[in-house]
C-alpha cells in the first residue's frame, strides 16, 4: 500500500496531537511516509512539536517528521493538507464569546455574532493556505475542519472555486456516535440522511446496513434525555458547557419534532436561553473552559514529555472519533466511495434551495471528490430558516470581498440572533475595533 505525505496545518492547535495519535492508530488503513506540523506561530507550535517527535520516534520511527513555520518546506511534496488554523487563538475566540455579551447578544465560537468575527478573520488564513498548499504541491487535497466552517466553505466557492478543498465537520460525526450509544449499535453499523448548513440541520433517518429504521427510538430518548448518554457522563468526556448544549436537544426536537435536531440550533431558536445563561458569568465563557482545561492538559503533556525525553506512560489522548478525517483521506486515496455528511455546493441536492448554496447532506466520496446524495424537498419552516442563515454566510463572504461596511451591518441585522438593526451597529462598531488588523478594512 502506498505511504502518505500529510501536512497539518495548525500545529499548535490543541486537537493536532490528539490528530497525530488517531493517524497513528489508523497506520494498517492509512500508511504514512511523511507528517508535517505548519504553524505560523513558531513557539506555540514548538512545544507540541518537540513532544510530538519524542512520541514518533518511540512509536512510529519509520515516520519522517518535521514540524516547520516556513510554507516551502511544509507544503512540498505532500498529498494531503489537514487545515483546522484558528486565526487569533483562543485570546480572540474569549473576545468573539465576551463581546456580543456587552450588547445583550450571546457570544459563540461559530453561531451568532461571534462566529461571523471569527469567519472574517478565518478567510484569510485559509485563503493564504490553500496558495500555498497549491503552489508547493499542486495535486494536494486540502481536508478542511477549520471553524467557522459555513463561513469558510462559502468564501472557497466564491473566492478559490478550483481548489481541491473538501469541507468537513466533526459535529455529524460526534452526534452519531451518541444516536449509536442510545440504540446500542456502533456508529459505522449506521447510515443517516440529512440535510441542512454547517451547524444548522436535521437528521431524517438513521438505519442500520439490514434497513432497520432507529428514528423514532432515537426521538423518544431526545424527547426525554436531549442527546446526553450515561456513557459520555461516566467517562467524563463532555464538560459542562456540552452536557447542557446535548440536554437542550430536547427543547429544540419539540419545535420540529418530524426530524432530529443538530445541536447547535438552539443558538437560532433559543437565543434568550443562551444569553440568559451566559450574562451571569460573563468572564468565563466557553473560551475559559478551553484554555483552563484541553488546553491546559495537552500543554502540560507536552512539556512532561519534553522534560522526560520520553511519551512513556504519558502519551496523548487518541482523538478517536476523527477516524473521519482518515476514512476522508483514504475515500480520496483509494476511491472507496465513503458515506459521508460533508459540506458541499448544493446544485440540487436539497430540491427546494438554491444551488449556490454551502449545504451540509450526505455524499459519496471518490477520487474525484464528494458527490452529494439528493435529500429531496424539505419543509418550509427549515427552508425558511436555512434560507436566513445562509443569506448571512454569503453576506459575510460579500462584506469581505467588497471590503463593505454595509453589507457586514446587514449580515449581523439579518442574523436570527441578532434583535435590531441598531444592536447590530453597535455590535459591529466594536467588533471592528476589536479585531483590528485581523478583519480586513471596512468602509
Amino acid at each position: 500500500m502506498k505511504k502518505f505525505s500529510v501536512v497539518i496545518a495548525g500545529g499548535g492547535s490543541t486537537f493536532t496531537p490528539g490528530i497525530v495519535m488517531m493517524m497513528l492508530d489508523n497506520l494498517e488503513r492509512f500508511p504514512l511516509k511523511t507528517l508535517k506540523l505548519y504553524d505560523n506561530d513558531g513557539d506555540r507550535q514548538g512545544i507540541l512539536g518537540e513532544a510530538l517527535e519524542i512520541l514518533l520516534k518511540e512509536q512510529a520511527p519509520d515516520i519522517e517528521f518535521l514540524y516547520t513555520t516556513d510554507p516551502e518546506t511544509a507544503f512540498s511534496e505532500v498529498d494531503f493538507c489537514m487545515a483546522h488554523i484558528r486565526v487569533g487563538k483562543y485570546a480572540m475566540r474569549e473576545k468573539d464569546e465576551k463581546v456580543p455579551l456587552r450588547h445583550g447578544v450571546f457570544g459563540q465560537e461559530t453561531c451568532g455574532p461571534g462566529g461571523i468575527a471569527y469567519g472574517m478573520r478565518s478567510i484569510t488564513g485559509m485563503l493564504e493556505i490553500i496558495d500555498y498548499m497549491e503552489k508547493y504541491s499542486p495535486d494536494c487535497w486540502m481536508l478542511n475542519y477549520s471553524n467557522p466552517a459555513a463561513i469558510v466553505a462559502e468564501a472557497c466557492r466564491v473566492l478559490r472555486p478550483d481548489s481541491k478543498v473538501l469541507n468537513i465537520c466533526d459535529m455529524p460525526v460526534g452526534t452519531l456516535r451518541r444516536m449509536s450509544q442510545i440504540v446500542g449499535k456502533k456508529p459505522e453499523e449506521l447510515e443517516v440522511r440529512y440535510f441542512g448548513l454547517n451547524h444548522f440541520g436535521w437528521w431524517t433517518s438513521v438505519k442500520d446496513r439490514e434497513g432497520h429504521e432507529y428514528i423514532e427510538q432515537i426521538r423518544d430518548y431526545v424527547s426525554e434525555h436531549g442527546y446526553l448518554t450515561q456513557i459520555e457522563v461516566d467517562t467524563q468526556h463532555t464538560d459542562p458547557s456540552w452536557q447542557e448544549t446535548h440536554k437542550k436537544a430536547k427543547d429544540i426536537l419539540a419545535v420540529t419534532p418530524e426530524y432530529l435536531p443538530n445541536t447547535y440550533l438552539k443558538y437560532y431558536l433559543y437565543p434568550d436561553y443562551v444569553f440568559e445563561h451566559m450574562k451571569d458569568h460573563p468572564e468565563f465563557t466557553r473560551a475559559n473552559e478551553v484554555m483552563e482545561g484541553r488546553e491546559k492538559h495537552v500543554f502540560d503533556h507536552a512539556r512532561q514529555i519534553i522534560e522526560n525525553g520520553s511519551a512513556e506512560g504519558i502519551a496523548f489522548d487518541i482523538d478517536a472519533h476523527a477516524t473521519f478525517i482518515v476514512d476522508l483521506a483514504r475515500a480520496i486515496a483509494f476511491n472507496t466511495h465513503e458515506r459521508m455528511v460533508m459540506i458541499v455546493e448544493n446544485n440540487g441536492a436539497i430540491a427546494n434551495f438554491p444551488d449556490d448554496a454551502m449545504v451540509e447532506v450526505p455524499c459519496i466520496v471518490g477520487t474525484d471528490g464528494p458527490e452529494a446524495l439528493a435529500q429531496g424537498q424539505i419543509p418550509a419552516f427549515q427552508q425558511a430558516l436555512m434560507f436566513q442563515q445562509v443569506t448571512v454566510e454569503k453576506l459575510v463572504v460579500e462584506a469581505y470581498v467588497e471590503n463593505s461596511y454595509q453589507k457586514m451591518w446587514q449580515a449581523l441585522t439579518l442574523s436570527k440572533t441578532v434583535p435590531s438593526a441598531q444592536v447590530a451597529k453597535e455590535l459591529l462598531d466594536d467588533l471592528i475595533s476589536e479585531n483590528g488588523d485581523a478583519w480586513p478594512e471596512l468602509h
